[in-house]
This record gives C-alpha cells, structure tokens and sequence, in this order.
C-alpha cells in the first residue's frame, strides 16, 4: 500500500530501517498456502547452499504437514516484488549494465547507473527539494497531472523521480545532443513512454509501461510474473489478507466516501488519475495541448490535490497503524 508519505521515505513498518514500498489488493486464493507457512513459524533464512532468483521470484508455501524450513517457505524480503536488499541491488545493477550494452549497440553513450543512484530516484516520488510532506501534497497531491510535462525526463526542469534515476552522466549525455538525435534516443533507451524509467517502475512494481532498452534489459533480469501487470507482491498478499487489513481497508473506503471519493483501496487512485491524465493529453507535450485538453487537466489537477489530502489521512489513521503492527509480527524485529 503505497502512501503519498512512503514516496517521500516515511519510515514504516516492523523493523528499524522499513521501505518505502507499495501493499496491493491481492488475490485470497494466492495467500493461503502462504499464511500457513507464517503461522507454522517454519519460516527461515535462506539456505545458503540454494542460489535465489536474481529478483527475488515470489516463493511459494510447504506442503501440508512439512516442517523442515527451506528457501521455499521463507518470508519474502521487505523490498519491491518480495526481493531482498541484496537481491534488489543485484538485479538493479545487472539491469543498468544491460541498458548501457544495448544502448551502445544502437550507437548512443550511456553510462550504467550504480544502486544508489536508482533507490535515490524511487525513494524521491511525490517529494521535491526544499517542499515538505504537507505542502507537496497541498501543492501537487500525488504528482501526477500536476506535475506533467509531456517531455523527457532529462528535460523536466524538476528533479523528478525519472531524472534522478537517470543519473546526472546520462542528463548531461542526453543534453549535449542534437534535437533529433535526443528523439532518437529517448526511443531507443524508453520506447513509447518516456517517463517508464527503471526507478519509476521499481518503485511502482509495474514495468508494463517500459520499452526500448530498459526493457529489454529489464526482461533479461526479471521473472516473467514479475513482468506481469497483475504481479502479486508476496508480503503484501500476507498483509492484505490478515482480517485486521481487510476491516481496515472496509474503514478506508468509508473514510473517503465520505468527502466525496469512491475508492475502495488506495492503490486505486493513482492509476485512476493517470488513465484520465492519458486520456487528456495522449502523451503529448503541454504547449501541444488545445484548450479543451489544458481546461480538462486544471480540473483533474484540482481534483488529485484534492483526493490526495483526503486519501492520506485515511490512510494514516486506519492503515498504516495496522500495517506496522503485521509487519512486526510477521519479522519480530528482524532483517528478512
């Protein structure tokens, strides 16, 4: 359950140093066999002789009556899609070593983005230098239509989440080149959307919307279910089907009801927001657009501001409270 303050890196959930991550609505079926590995308490550490999926594949439960804890019924890591740390510092690097390789084939420079680098670009969505939490979300509510350009990332005057994860070699590679040859290479390195960089999709846990290079690159890496649109996290299945999350999530759609919102889960506004965004503007640059297309994206501006306020407070009364209190449960304090 991706908060408007986990964007911004508000510490939450069981251990002392929790992500900023994403909790979707997931599927019952899926969970089951997962709940009662978590409950049996035969979850474990990896066994280091048994070599992970590189991202960190979704692990599935024990069969029934199994009590020897293996790398199959460990709780999954605390980063996005279920990875590890170290796992998501492997593939983030393998990733960004395939871009710069498929990127010099097409004939264009760019230079492999280290970890760093990419985590300070995810954990940046919906904060900018200088603004706090409450004004970022009385200014720009989730930064999505209020914040769109139509330009590449290495163009926004901003420092987006996109940018930042570019790196500043690429922004400055990307700026030293002609007009056409800046249009050759946001195709060759994003395809059609220019703002599905790896950081963004990481932190969104959806790479449906990438292309070109950082496709390709990021098909080599990942699982094909994690590849996937509808790719379930599996800690936020264990989370979202604890019956206090369930009850919590019935509150939430209340809590928003109630100033004039109809969702049932966080989860499904910003993907709202950006369907209407995409329906305006067709992807095209802000000095593109008609007059009919700049008056209907004034008012979906004025209405994400609005719902992002109210979306925020629900979450952080009802939620998040209940969030912290699974996650401690299911770690007991601990790295897993």
């Amino acid at each position: 359950m991706k908060t408007v303050r986990e964007g911004v890196g508000k510490i939450r959930a069981a251990t002392a140093r929790l992500q900023s991550r994403r909790v979707g609505f997931l599927a019952i079926g899926l969970v089951i066999g997962i709940l009662a590995a978590a409950c049996s308490g035969t979850s474990t550490s990896p066994d280091p002789s048994t070599t992970p999926p590189v991202a960190g594949q979704p692990t599935g439960a024990p069969s029934p009556g199994q009590s020897t804890p293996t790398v199959q019924n460990r709780l999954p890591g605390p980063e996005e899609f279920g990875m590890t740390t170290q796992e998501l510092v492997t593939s983030v690097e393998k990733v960004e070593s395939l871009i710069a390789q498929c990127m010099r084939d097409a004939g264009f420079e760019y230079i492999a983005v280290d970890y760093d680098t990419v985590r300070k670009g995810m954990v940046a969505d919906k904060s900018l230098p200088g603004v706090s939490d409450e004004d970022f979300i009385a200014q720009y509510g989730y930064g999505i239509s209020t914040l769109y350009t139509g330009l590449p990332p290495q163009l926004s005057e901003l420092a987006t989440p996109a940018q930042i994860g570019l790196g500043e070699q690429n922004v400055r590679i990307f700026n030293n080149l002609s007009p056409a040859d800046q249009a050759a290479y946001i195709r060759t390195l994003f395809g059609q959307n220019v703002d599905a960089t790896l950081a963004v999709s990481l932190e969104t846990e959806d790479f449906s919307r990438t292309g070109g290079c950082t496709r390709a690159a990021i098909e080599q890496v990942f699982t094909r279910e994690q590849l996937s649109a509808t790719y379930l996290n599996p800690l936020d299945t264990l989370i979202q089907q604890d019956p206090r999350m369930i009850a919590a999530l019935k509150q939430f759609a209340d809590c928003v009801r109630e100033e004039g919102f109809n969702y049932n889960h966080p989860n499904e506004i910003e993907p709202d927001i950006k369907n209407r965004l995409d329906v305006i503007t067709g992807g095209a640059p802000l000095e593109a657009l008609s007059a009919d297309a700049r008056a209907a994206l004034t008012e979906l501006q004025g209405e994400e501001r609005a719902i992002a306020a109210v979306a925020t407070a629900c979450e952080e009364d009802i939620l998040e409270p209940v969030q912290v209190q699974i996650e401690r449960e299911l770690y007991g304090g601990q790295q897993p």
